[in-house]
């Protein structure tokens, strides 16, 4: 049915309305309002803009003075925009670079209904700004001013699919111009254009940074120290809301979002958002979970680090209840904040001026000794991984040092006090010298050990932050997760006394070997190792000694390898069995299948429960053999049945091997490193594949982080595994300990065995014959060959 005529008559002059106001009407609202914007919201001073220390920097409120704001912020922009009269467009000799572009406006580009408007763009030192065309005596329609905290986005490929058009955004302090072009090459230069402008501007600096510069230079004058707090409001304590950051921070949205289930608005935004939060610790009964919650915005978001140390030092200057409960929470969260994070160089000399005015200020009160431990604290950070967990936060806040159970193989668990700041290689050389490991010349380290995988910790790793990560993987794995000391390199494992503490450490280290496979042997040893296992654990055979499981005894892949493989039924070879066996697949024989596979694994779990237990009746029997025999005795038998293996003492790491040029498929093999070659053995196999000694390795390193390259003479070994830290840190370890046990040599050396025969391996380490070319891959431990080795590895 048609429409009415006076419907029809509606349409059209709304319509029609609406293009004057796109012509007339909203351009002068838009541009008015965008000018007034600009000058009402410039709030941040040019660097070379030095004002008298006399002019007060009152906290900014949305209750201040509009006359005073406005004639400050008339002078300050009458020193950075050009005044431009209605002259000629084409006749402006500041103009940088002009052009037609498009500009967003109201519903979007991507709004097929309001197509975005063509404008007149001019570019020039100061600002970016907009006309209603190219003819002399347009009117300016907006301007956006360009200081050295505006930012400009590169052309997206992602829009242009979307829109067909190529976009240019340029973020103001309010608000920012989305502009559009058809051209690639257009939209380059005019990004190239405005970056160029934003880089020659003055660093632009703030109230608060001025006035830190200013108690910097005063320092050693109290009486205009007092009168710089007095008359500054932004230097002291507030209990009203903050509505611009204390730091510049650029405008816009560049790279601010921190990856993961977080999302983050602008710095400016989060800043503001980050001192509410400070505010509610006043009143919170449980400051802890908004303390972390803190702490972890500032991990996401480092340039924010800066700005909560100076919120932070802005509410502990003079609060109204110095040492009450608000204050202290505040000086608590100070606290983990400097065993976090460590600020920049002029943030860190006001904090510490800020410390030390507290001191002299309360001598003896609990703000001053948060002080003192905060000071401390500055010294030793160096950054985290990790924010402190619940346990950590609750310790720093009552200035104590946190317990962490370090587990032994062999021996019972060691408690080690630590702070914060405590490294794995220090807990490491504390257990050495507390278990009398101190003559050893073998290494140790300690490892997070859990029942899916195990690895070193690295030597420069902060505990705090491996226990944090532990405790969140403790609440999803039973049995939880745990730190061991146990050995990590082997450079001598004959010459252990048999009544030492380190050979319990290397009996339970060659067990765990054992039960992962990586001892290739006969299933007659293996029983017999189980036997020795239980001789040690309970001494003679009794019915009533407590029986560990058989997978504690005896590695149950040799059981799996007994059962028969699963017999695949071969495919249909016509089209027509193949739809059938879907059809009754996925129809009323669905049920009859699934009961199918569930007998056979059924019968697949009784055939291994016969197996286990006809290997547990050889393991007892064996065990009976051993009667009268000691537990160091069944030790010893033990660790002398393992050392039979030639690869004894090397770390077994399982890869993939690609030979260079690449074209056959890769090969799952074990790489061992050892103190004096690295092999290559077949799963299950005694004897290696090949040895290199490390006299024939010119180079390793990463070659992407899944892929470890090994360049033995003219030969490129590529490993494909997702050890590769692990192997490349333990390579770095043989060879500093090789490098500081090594004798200097003389003027003419012995020839060795290895000069004759490069394949064989000496009893020595192999001389060097050149120097390394090891390229330590991004992401790796960069421990270099000749550092010094300590006990948990290289430093």
């Amino acid at each position: 049915m048609p429409f009415p005529g006076g419907l029809w008559w509606l349409l059209c002059c709304r319509q029609g309305f609406t293009l004057l106001r796109r012509d007339y009407g909203e351009a002068d609202r838009e541009a008015d309002g965008e000018e007034e914007e600009e000058e009402a919201s410039f709030e941040l001073r040019a660097q070379g803009d030095q004002g008298s220390l006399e002019v007060s920097l009152s906290q900014p409120t949305r209750s201040s003075s509009g006359s005073e704001r406005s004639l400050l912020v008339a002078e300050e922009m009458r020193s950075l925009i050009v005044e431009k009269g209605p002259g000629p467009v084409e006749d402006d000799p500041d103009a940088l670079i002009k052009g037609w572009l498009q500009r967003e406006v109201r519903g979007g580009v991507k709004t097929p209904w309001i197509r975005p408007r063509k404008y007149w763009f001019v570019l020039t030192p100061d600002s970016l700004d907009y006309y209603s065309s190219n003819e002399k005596g347009a009117r300016r329609l907006g301007s956006l001013v360009l200081t050295s905290l505006c930012s400009v986005l590169w052309p997206d490929k992602q829009t242009y699919k979307e829109t067909g058009y190529w976009s240019v955004t340029v973020f103001g302090r309010k608000h920012c111009y989305r502009l559009y072009t058809e051209r690639l090459k257009e939209a380059v230069r005019w990004v190239c254009a405005v970056q160029k402008v934003i880089d020659s501007k003055a660093p632009v600096q703030t109230p608060t940074q001025l006035l830190m510069r200013d108690v910097e230079e005063h320092c050693g004058s109290p009486e205009v120290l007092e009168q710089i707090y007095r008359c500054n409001p932004i230097l002291r304590y507030t209990s009203s809301p903050l509505y611009a950051p204390l730091l510049p921070f650029p405008y816009g949205s560049l790279d601010q979002s921190a990856p993961g289930p977080r999302s983050y608005t602008a710095l400016r935004d989060e800043a503001v958002k980050l001192f509410n939060s400070l505010q509610q610790l006043e009143s919170e009964r449980d400051p802890v979970p908004l303390m972390q919650g803190v702490l972890q915005t500032c991990l996401d978001l480092p340039p924010l680090v800066d700005e909560i140390y100076c919120q932070l030092v802005k509410q502990t200057t003079e609060p109204p209840a110095p040492g009450g409960q608000g204050d202290l929470h505040y000086w608590q969260l100070l606290t983990c904040m400097s065993c976090t994070f460590l600020p920049s160089p002029p943030v860190l000399r006001f904090l510490r001026f800020h410390l030390d005015r507290t001191e002299s200020r309360f001598p003896a009160s609990e703000m001053a000794e948060y002080a003192c431990f905060i000071r401390e604290a500055l010294g030793k950070t160096k950054g985290r991984e990790c924010v402190p967990s619940l346990e950590e936060i609750l310790v720093l806040m009552r200035r104590q040092e946190m317990i962490c159970t370090v587990h032994c193989p062999g021996a019972p668990a060691c408690s080690v006090a630590i702070s914060s700041h405590t490294t794995a290689q220090e807990v490491a050389q504390e257990l050495v010298s507390r278990l009398g490991l101190s003559q050893s010349p073998n290494l140790f380290a300690l490892y997070e050990q859990s029942r899916r995988r195990e690895h070193p910790v690295g030597s420069a790793t902060l505990l705090a932050d491996v226990l944090t990560s532990l405790a969140g993987e403790e609440r999803e794995q039973d049995p939880p997760c745990r730190l061991c000391f146990k050995h990590y390199g082997f450079l001598d494992t004959d010459n252990v006394p048999r009544d030492s503490l380190e050979f319990a450490l290397l009996f339970e280290q060659a067990h765990e070997m054992v039960l992962r496979g990586y001892v290739p042997t006969s299933e007659e040893t293996l029983q017999t190792l189980a036997a020795l296992r239980l001789q040690s654990l309970n001494s003679d055979f009794s019915t009533h000694a407590p029986f560990p499981r058989l997978e504690e005894l005896f590695p149950p892949q040799v059981l799996h390898a007994r059962l028969p493989a699963p017999c695949h039924r071969p495919p249909a070879k016509c089209r027509g069995a193949r739809l059938r066996a879907g059809l009754l697949a996925g129809g009323l024989w669905g049920q009859a299948l699934a009961k199918q596979r569930a007998e056979r694994d059924q019968r697949l779990r009784g055939r291994l429960r016969e197996e286990g237990a006809s290997t547990m009746a050889a393991i007892l029997e064996k065990w009976k053999l051993l009667q009268g025999m000691g537990r160091p005795e069944a030790m010893a038998a033990y660790v002398a049945l393992v050392r039979e293996w030639p690869g004894f003492g090397s770390t077994l790491f399982d890869v993939d091997v690609r030979a260079s040029p690449v074209g056959a498929a890769p090969q799952r093999l074990w790489l061992g490193i050892g103190a004096k070659a690295v092999s290559l053995y077949k799963p299950g196999e005694p004897e290696p594949l090949d040895s290199f000694c490390y006299s024939r390795i010119s180079s390793f390193g990463a070659s992407d982080s899944g892929t470890f390259r090994i360049s033995v003479e003219d030969w490129d070994l590529l490993f494909e595994t997702s050890q590769v830290e692990e192997i490349a840190q333990l390579l770095n370890t043989y060879l500093a300990s090789a490098a500081a046990r090594q004798p200097p040599l003389s003027p003419e050396p012995a020839p060795s065995p290895a000069a004759s025969d490069p394949t064989a391996l000496p009893r020595g380490l192999c001389p060097t014959a050149g120097p390394w070319q090891h390229q330590p891959p991004v992401g790796s431990f960069h421990s270099q060959p000749g550092a010094r080795c300590g006990p948990a590895g290289c430093s």
